[in-house]
């Protein structure tokens, strides 16, 4: 009479920098391995600022996890045992991530995702856009602007001490750049053709 409800479903945990993401996923992720819970953890292998095979947050909390290329690897590692699937920075990842994440949640599979919602220019990663549109839960954490301390929701960006041009790469391998947490009104995108596109509106 009663239909069991189908398992597997996508939660999205986005923010700017600094905001706890990743803090958040190990959270979750050791909840579940407290309910004796099987839970296998990925990031892109280009993120290896703390650890080479370790998620580990700006806190200091750390999980075992795959640091791999390209997502379909995911599909080799994960089988018919695994409750949960959790990745972190899942902005890096190419496009198949979002079919694979998808599929892990059709096979029953909890897929836990966190990832910066923004790059540096205040645009949107098309993952993080996707995925934030199809899955069930979304949680979007804020950080503390640095100048002004009102609810920080991007990164911004700084060469030398100095904002970044708006035509930079989106990752600079090697820059001698850092980041900082800043809200709307302090983030700062030099050469930004944001302005210039109101402009043409108007005169359209």
């Amino acid at each position: 009479m009663y239909k069991k409800y189908e398992e597997g479903l996508i939660e999205v945990i986005a923010g700017c920098m600094f905001a706890g993401k990743t803090e958040e996923l190990i959270r979750r992720i050791k909840v579940f391995e407290f309910a004796k819970k099987k839970v296998v953890v990925f990031k892109p292998k280009i993120d290896n600022r703390y650890s080479e095979d370790k998620v580990v947050s700006h806190a200091g909390s750390a999980v075992q996890s795959y640091a791999i290329e390209k997502s379909v690897e995911i599909l080799n590692i994960v089988d018919d045992s695994v409750d949960v699937v959790a990745i972190d920075e899942v902005q890096f990842f190419d496009d198949d991530i979002i079919f694979i994440c998808e599929f892990l949640a059709q096979k029953g599979k909890r897929v836990m995702c966190a990832g910066l919602d923004m790059d540096f220019r205040g645009i949107p990663f098309p993952v993080m856009a996707h995925l934030i549109t199809i899955a069930e839960f979304v949680t979007k954490l804020t950080a503390v602007c640095v100048k002004c301390g009102a609810p920080a929701t991007r990164s911004q960006r700084l060469i030398d001490g100095t904002p970044a041009d708006y035509n930079d790469p989106i990752i600079l391998v090697g820059a001698q750049e850092s980041y900082e947490a800043r809200c709307r009104h302090d983030h700062i995108v030099v050469n930004h053709p944001f302005m210039e596109k109101i402009k043409n509106l108007k005169e359209q």
